[in-house]
């Protein structure tokens, strides 16, 4: 390139004015007939310099036709030189001008010989093939050349880097590959559970479970049972619809799954029932928890005890003996059953309400934590908890997330008294000065003092109440040492001791914490992000990546896994040793198989761009730009910019912005009309939108097309005055494309020719700063209130370990609008004149955007394509053709101000498609539609051909369990994590009368493994002279209420003892509570109870067992009353009041234990 181009602008227009040969006005007409004739330019040439032939030149239009062109006529500046050239005959626009006389052949096969001559020693041009010999009739388009900017290859604008098998986090299984939301309207999955063969899932539709066995399997395919969104899933089994599923807990002891829903019913289901594939199963027992209500938590407590929180603060209890005995009837009984399980619930809040006065939180409990170390049961609404003995009911602490006690003395049924507003004022006598102001002043005041009234009202009380948002609390777990961990909004771990005091604060991550899971000595953390940590019990960081590309609201462990739910859907089983040796041999094996589920794809996509000037196109200007060239596209994306104006509607939009609201009657006329032009409704479907002020983007996916097109996010930034008004900003639509993330941007930056810092400025901001989220104008689906925000507010809190924005993890960005860079260096005539005689490689020479992108400073690794098309600003509405440019007063200089650029996964031009390069695109047309006069700019369009690889997800988690269950190294790891360690008991049978304590001791005999003990009640019965005693279990194998085992669950070190506490208190047989009296006719003979010590390593799920014997014998003087004040001392006490209700034993998860010392 010559470096006096490159020079200062008075170099550069001394070079420009000796570089054009003589012309007339009557070659100029034989280059445009719509040219007018007085053009304005006259030059007089003094030939200090060597002649550059280009294209103005007939006699080197002439050589270059013929194939003549002789290089060494050329200097050092003619390598930016690029004869223009149609890339497709059959879409030649009137102002792709042919010289007469030459055919299209021989023009196509001249034009692209001289292409390559000079393409070829430009640098900064890319992706350039040759197209000699094509012919008019060839229907194949080839790609354009494409001038790359400087700046990619690090920071922000770097390419995201991908492979077959992500290398920053453990490999994990797919049994359900992320859906698209589309597909999942009215079937989200909101949580989910785990029993010891199967996966559960609480859906809005009802429940469906996998099986571990079929964990591998290939997916149903579409066509199959599954519906879309599941053909990729692993084999699974639904049940009847039923209201949404809210909650699920697990009784392991009566092979049961519960479910809490929306319509206030719990409901049972068989687990390990054999399905029929086409046929949905059926609920078991139901009942009505709550009238108008919503189940939101369930928990079984150590006695089995079945406990469910409601809104308003509400908790009920329904005692195991009630729900044992509906399980006991009939399916004939089956509505005897429920109003049987229905009369037992005892309302706790009522219990806990004097004189109107409720001791607890009226908040919505929406989290119920049974801790079965020490037998109470933990109620947690958003910044408060209540603190239960789950085996008398009684209340025992109520406090707030700072662990300060609470003595509530709010009535919970009060209500907020409506407040007048102050702001109200009626209008009085105004001056005639006031009066002439005119009603469009008077009302574009108006509306901006709406706008920052409804701006101030929605941030009025942020900085009081963002700190108190910051701790509300969103998880609650039981660690294996008896520790209690929440899970708060700003990312914070708080640790509890079992009395709830607030022992410790953690923090690793600034995102809200959504949920927990726990095994052994290691704590799983999921969060909004879609990060997964893991900690160990001393809150220490071991591990954390990004799980999920959306927010972590379920983990469950089963099957020697951690299962993590995200809010879209997606379900991955983590190996319950991630990360480790496992990890670092499945990596490189499923890495080496990527050729048997790797696929590759073609998509066209068509991106449209126009600053309409508030006016509105004639049905065939639509057709013209986009209706008649969107036969062979797949994806439709438009841009328009000043769709509507003005400063009381810029007021107005940016006040509803504030407040979540966004479009006008102006962008849905447009999208309808564009809708009609292209064919909406037979051949294409629109998806989306997003409109701020002026701008307006939307997207249409051809219907063949859309079931791989789906998870629609839209974003917005201001860049107007304050960056708060969209005059200038952008609007954004992210979409997955056969899984790969795909953005587009419409940018209307700052105008002016002078404001080229101020333009570089803006983008900078939008690219920073745009973030993606669901569309306000969507319903939000979601578990959390949390998790409905799909992305945190800023790009930092979205990934806060880089701060990386949305667009820099996308596979491909497209930008696109009025970027409003002008030409410099040039007059007006001498710009018209270069124009005229198409000589656009060296208007090419004075465009500001090129210049800014050669230097870094904007647009940093984006490409654009050879610009081939005369400037598409300014003109005058309604003059067709070049002779409509700006003549007025100002004379604006033509320029390209409306642009397409875009980046994809390459890291250089020669990078083939591939899951290490998913997506590469090419640009095979980039033209301006100069017919269209409805606007003073003239719309773009451009045509991208794009591959894009992606994985076959069912081939992948088949292969994924050929390596798991073949590979012999990892076999041998597997066998070595499945070690047990072994265990004695000092004693296998104890035998107590009332209110006597005895000891027990587990010793671990393993010398470098953890033991994780938890103690289960697997059967009870009343022992008879003679008889054989027919043993039954409780609820999840809880105790009953007349045993008690403290620690029920915990870690014993290598070579260490662990003393549990037995005790036995049978007072409460014979209390009288409440006038109902509680009777056992066995009252007066033993009991026995047949404890479980249940085994486990700290690195599989695998299991050993042991049990002892508690004989309690009868003894007449311990039968007695009890008489004492409710105590708020931890529950290891022998003296709790007893319960109104004996229920028994508990029901839910795989913590199934008690207390610990």
């Amino acid at each position: 390139m010559s470096r006096g181009l490159d020079d200062a602008d008075a170099d550069a227009l001394s070079a420009l004015a000796t570089a054009p040969p003589p012309s007339t006005s009557a070659n100029r007409k034989s280059h445009s007939q719509q040219l007018r004739t007085n053009t304005g330019t006259n030059f007089n040439f003094k030939r200090h310099h060597k002649h550059r032939k280009h294209s103005l030149d007939e006699a080197s239009i002439t050589a270059v036709m013929h194939g003549f062109h002789d290089p060494d006529e050329d200097d050092d500046g003619d390598r930016d030189f690029y004869p223009y050239a149609t890339v497709d005959d059959s879409m030649t626009q009137h102002y792709y001008l042919n010289n007469p006389g030459t055919n299209n052949s021989s023009n196509n096969n001249s034009n692209s010989i001289n292409d390559n001559d000079d393409i070829n020693n430009d640098s900064d041009y890319c992706n350039i093939i040759n197209i000699n010999d094509m012919s008019s009739s060839c229907n194949e388009h080839h790609p354009l050349p494409e001038f790359s900017s400087t700046g990619g290859g690090s920071g922000y604008f770097k390419a995201p880097s991908r492979s077959a098998v992500h290398p920053g986090r453990p490999t994990a299984v797919e049994l359900r590959p992320h859906p698209l939301r589309e597909t999942q309207v009215g079937r989200f999955i909101r949580t989910i559970a785990c029993t010891e063969t199967q996966l559960w899932a609480g859906q809005e539709c009802g429940v469906r479970f996998w099986n571990f066995c079929d964990a591998f399997e290939p997916g149903l395919g579409i066509g199959g049972r599954a519906r879309r969104g599941d053909e990729d899933a692993a084999p699974f089994y639904e049940s009847v619809n039923t209201p949404p599923a809210t909650c699920l807990m697990v009784d392991r002891a009566s092979k049961l799954v519960w479910s809490g829903h929306k319509d206030g019913k719990i409901r049972s289901w068989k687990m390990d029932q054999q399905a029929i594939d086409d046929a949905p199963f059926k609920e078991g027992l139901s009942f009505q928890a709550i009238h108008r209500g919503t189940v939101l938590s369930m928990v079984t407590s150590s006695y089995g005890d079945i406990w469910a929180g409601f809104e308003n603060g509400v908790i009920k209890v329904w005692p195991w003996d009630s729900v044992e005995k509906s399980l006991a009837l009939s399916p004939e009984e089956r509505h005897m059953a429920a109003l049987l399980v229905e009369r037992s619930g005892v309302d706790l809040k009522s219990q806990a309400t004097s004189n109107g006065v409720c001791s607890i939180s009226s908040s919505d409990v929406k989290y119920l934590l049974s801790d079965n170390v020490r037998s109470k049961v933990w109620a947690a609404g958003s910044l408060s908890f209540s603190l239960w003995d789950a085996r008398t009911w009684e209340l025992l602490k109520v406090y707030n997330v700072d662990g300060q006690i609470e003595n509530r003395v709010d009535v919970s049924s009060e209500k907020d008294q409506p407040v007048e507003e102050e702001g109200s004022v009626k209008g009085g006598s105004k001056s005639k000065k006031e009066k002439q102001g005119g009603f469009l002043q008077r009302s574009r005041n108006a509306i901006i003092g709406a706008a920052d009234a409804v701006r101030r009202v929605a941030t009025k009380g942020t900085g009081a109440f963002a700190a108190e948002d910051a701790k509300k609390t969103e998880a609650l777990l039981l660690a294996y040492d008896g520790t209690i961990w929440t899970g708060c909004s700003n990312g914070l771990l708080v640790q509890w001791d079992a009395n709830g005091n607030r022992l410790r604060d953690f923090h690793h991550h600034r995102c809200a914490v959504l949920c927990f899971c726990t095994y052994g000595p290691r704590i799983w953390v999921g969060y909004v992000s879609g990060m997964v940590q893991v900690i160990d019990l001393e809150g220490n960081l071991i591990a954390g990546w990004i799980a999920h590309n959306g927010p972590v609201i379920k983990m469950v462990v089963g099957n020697g896994s951690v299962f993590s739910l995200a809010t879209h859907g997606g379900i991955r089983g983590w190996y319950i040793s991630s990360p480790g040796p496992l990890d670092n041999i499945l990596r490189p094996e499923l890495s080496k198989r990527e050729h048997m589920y790797n696929t590759i794809e073609t998509v066209r996509i068509m991106v449209g761009t126009w600053n309409v000037g508030q006016g509105k196109p004639s049905p065939e200007a639509l057709i013209s730009w986009l209706g008649s060239q969107s036969s062979d596209v797949d994806i439709l994306v438009v841009g328009l910019q000043e769709v509507e104006m003005g400063a009381g509607f810029l007021a107005m939009s940016a006040a509803k912005e504030t407040i979540g609201v966004e479009g006008s009657p102006n962008g849905q006329w447009w999208q309808d009309a564009i809708g009609i032009a292209i064919g909406e409704g037979s051949t294409f479907e629109r998806v989306g939108s997003r409109q701020l002020a002026g701008l307006l983007i939307a997207i249409w996916v051809r219907k063949s097309l859309r079931t791989h097109v789906g998870d629609l996010d839209v974003g917005a930034v201001a860049c107007g005055l304050g960056r708060t008004f969209g005059n200038k900003g952008g609007v954004g639509l992210r979409l997955r494309v056969y899984d790969r993330i795909m953005c587009f941007v419409n940018c209307h930056l700052a105008a002016h020719l002078e404001a080229v810092n101020r333009r570089n400025a803006d983008f900078n901001h939008i690219y920073r700063n745009i973030t993606f989220g669901r569309s306000i104008n969507n319903a939000s689906v979601g578990v959390s209130s949390t998790a409905q925000m799909l992305r945190p507010a800023t790009p930092v809190a979205i990934n806060p370990d880089d701060g990386k924005p949305d667009l820099a993890e996308a596979d491909m960005v497209v930008f696109c609008g009025d970027f409003n860079y002008r030409l410099f260096g040039i007059t007006y005539d001498e710009a018209r004149d270069f124009v005229s005689q198409r000589s656009f490689d060296w208007l090419r020479q004075k465009d500001q955007l090129r210049a800014e992108m050669k230097n870094g400073r904007v647009f940093q690794g984006m490409r654009e394509a050879l610009i081939r098309f005369p400037p598409t600003y300014k003109f005058e509405r309604g003059k067709a053709g070049l002779g409509g440019y700006d003549s007025g007063e100002k004379k604006r200089i033509p320029a390209w101000c409306d642009r397409i650029l875009y980046r994809d996964n390459r890291s250089s031009p020669a990078s083939e498609c591939g899951l290490a390069c998913p997506v590469v695109a090419s640009v095979w047309q980039y033209e301006a539609c100069m017919d269209v006069t409805e606007s003073d700019h003239k719309p773009v369009r451009c045509k991208f051909t794009v591959q894009i690889a992606h994985v076959d997800r069912s081939i992948r988690r088949q292969e994924f369990g050929k390596i798991f269950m073949s590979n012999e190294k990892i076999s041998s790891i597997r066998e070595e994590l499945r070690c047990v360690p072994e265990i004695s008991l000092s004693a296998d049978k104890i035998v107590l009368q009332s209110q006597e304590t005895c000891p027990l001791t587990i010793t671990n005999k393993s010398n470098k493994d953890d033991a994780i003990f938890q103690i289960l009640c697997e059967g009870l019965s009343a022992v008879n002279d003679g008889e054989e005693p027919e043993h039954r279990h409780r609820g999840s194998f809880g105790f009953p209420r007349w045993i008690e085992v403290a620690p029920a669950v915990g870690i014993i070190k290598p070579g260490t003892v662990a003393e549990i506490s037995i005790h036995v208190d049978d007072t409460h047989e014979t209390e009288d509570e409440g006038g109902q009296q509680h009777c056992r006719s066995e009252d007066t003979r033993d009991r026995l109870a047949i404890l479980s010590v249940v085994i486990r390593g700290s690195k599989s799920t695998a299991t050993r067992s042991q049990q002892c014997h508690i004989h309690h014998r009868y003894s007449p003087n311990c039968c007695r009353v009890v008489q004492h004040e409710p105590s708020t001392k931890g529950l290891g006490s022998k003296k709790h009041q007893s319960s109104n209700h004996r229920s028994s034993a508990k029901f839910d998860d795989h913590h199934r234990s008690r207390r610990e010392c």
